[in-house]
């Protein structure tokens, strides 16, 4: 059996963001637009701080899914696959950390 991977999840999130919005979550929130999918997206990262914070392993667990859910409906309203946000990260790793930092400073 083979891992779930983000790469799985995006394909789901396109699929039933297609789907009425009466029979998928994801239809509704693609449906309601960018502003409402950005603000969920924050909620949930807020949540996972939380759950951080107060050493809530399964809290943390639950919410950091939620986050990378509502991270990928964002970015399947902007379009932008996920493979771009992979490069950047690809590329960022190409360099140390306070490296790639402090190039980004001036933007």
């Amino acid at each position: 059996m083979s891992a779930f991977t983000l790469a799985d999840l995006e394909t789901i999130i396109a699929a039933r963001a297609g789907a009425p919005v009466e029979e998928s979550w994801t239809a509704k929130l693609v449906a309601k637009g960018q502003e409402k999918a950005a603000q969920k997206l924050g909620e949930e990262a807020v949540e996972a701080a939380i759950a951080a914070v107060t050493a809530d392993r399964a809290g943390l667990t639950a919410e950091a899914a939620d986050v990378l859910y509502h991270l990928l409906v964002v970015l399947k309203i902007a379009d932008i696959p996920l493979d771009d946000v992979m490069a950047e990260l690809e590329n960022r790793t190409a360099r140390s950390g306070l490296e790639e930092k402090a190039s980004r400073a001036g933007s």
